[in-house]
């Protein structure tokens, strides 16, 4: 079975052009991954997603371990064969859910994170070597660590004590891990917005040891600015030949200022989400399908795209739709969505290819 690998092919500045290479695939980078939260994209078939150029997705350990459970999806084959999906997949590892969604009972070093679900109050215990374990049984290609993420906070205190506890869950986890050489097991880097947190997050986790290596702790209430200045706080410390994951980002001009920063990969649901609400990413900006201006707008909403033929609807047609609360709307909405953050990435590897990376970033940083 072919080793997980990962080859940087061009550099413009600290923007890469890499190559992933897995057993299932391989993956063009920088890569933005469609979030399959409990085992499908939202609205979509796997036949479209991989129409769109995505290589690989997200699925989400928290959201199946929970719904139908690990051993449901083990039995079944795994994710794969589960959601009948031939791409490479990343899990990761539940604890940003565990923040941001459960009612936490305890956070305890050596148990892990005690929780009651939010689907129906059970009591879940997750440890790191329960993450790895879960992920393991579902099967997943790339796996990630188990850390604490905490809520945004400027108490150097509480991110520093949250740090720690991250490094020492990532040893538990690598062991737990064990020898899996067709897989990856991905490290987190934890610090908040403190500089010397994160530079310290990063040596420990150098020193355990990892197939990648991913920002975790943002995308939680920050400005871009802020985030900006902690991918700039770390670029020139970041391991050069692994690849380099922002978690949970983002908008298509953060992606842009991340991978000047050096960032190879990206995971969101906005696309997703925000189709199935109305709002649509195009190349002249976001367009809000459901504004009234748009009832007698019988122009494309996108005139460019050809792929699966969207351009055969209309912004007037497509009005309707969400006005009458037709599932068809967030169907073609969420598709064309994921296609433009796929036609992003594709101009964003071409640019680093061809050196002109930063005028294209200037070009439309403040426009998407």
């Amino acid at each position: 079975m072919k080793k997980f690998e990962f080859e940087i092919l061009k550099k413009d500045k600290f923007a890469r052009l890499g190559l992933i290479k897995t057993h299932r695939g391989n993956i063009d980078t920088p890569t933005f991954m469609p979030v399959g939260t409990q085992a499908t994209v939202k609205a979509c078939t796997i036949d479209d997603i991989k129409k769109t150029g995505s290589q690989i997705i997200l699925s989400n350990t928290y959201h199946l371990m929970i719904r139908p459970g690990m051993e449901r999806v083990r039995d079944a084959g795994g994710l794969h064969e589960f959601m009948n999906c031939d791409l490479p997949i990343l899990t990761d590892s539940g604890g940003f859910q565990v923040m941001s969604l459960s009612k936490i009972n305890k956070i305890d070093k050596e148990e892990g994170a005690i929780f009651n679900s939010h689907v129906d109050g059970k009591k879940f215990y997750l440890s790191p070597e329960e993450s790895i374990k879960i992920q393991l049984g579902l099967n997943s290609d790339i796996v990630m660590i188990m850390d604490e993420c905490p809520k945004k906070t400027n108490d150097y205190e509480i991110i520093n004590k949250s740090m720690h506890l991250s490094l020492y869950w990532a040893e538990r986890s690598k062991k737990a891990f064990g020898n899996n050489p067709h897989k990856a097991l991905f490290g987190i880097i934890q610090g908040g917005l403190f500089k010397d947190l994160r530079l310290k997050s990063l040596e420990g986790l150098s020193k355990i040891g990892f197939d990648g290596y991913a920002l975790g702790g943002l995308a939680v209430g920050e400005t871009q600015e802020e985030m900006f200045d902690v991918l700039d706080n770390i670029k020139e410390y970041m391991p050069k030949d692994k690849p380099h994951y922002l978690m949970g980002v983002g908008t298509p001009s953060d992606i842009l200022g991340a991978v000047k920063r050096g960032i190879d990969m990206f995971d969101c649901v906005l696309p997703t989400r925000s189709g199935r609400t109305g709002l649509a990413f195009t190349w002249e900006g976001r367009v809000n399908i459901k504004n009234n201006k748009y009832q007698s707008d019988n122009s494309p909403l996108d005139p460019n795209c050809s792929n699966f033929n969207l351009n055969k609807y209309s912004k007037n047609y497509l009005n309707h739709l969400f006005n009458t609360n037709e599932i068809l709307g967030s169907m073609l909405l969420t598709l064309h969505n994921i296609n433009f953050y796929q036609e992003l990435m594709r101009a964003i590897r071409k640019n680093i290819k061809n050196d002109t990376f930063d005028e294209f970033h200037n070009k439309y940083i403040d426009k998407l």
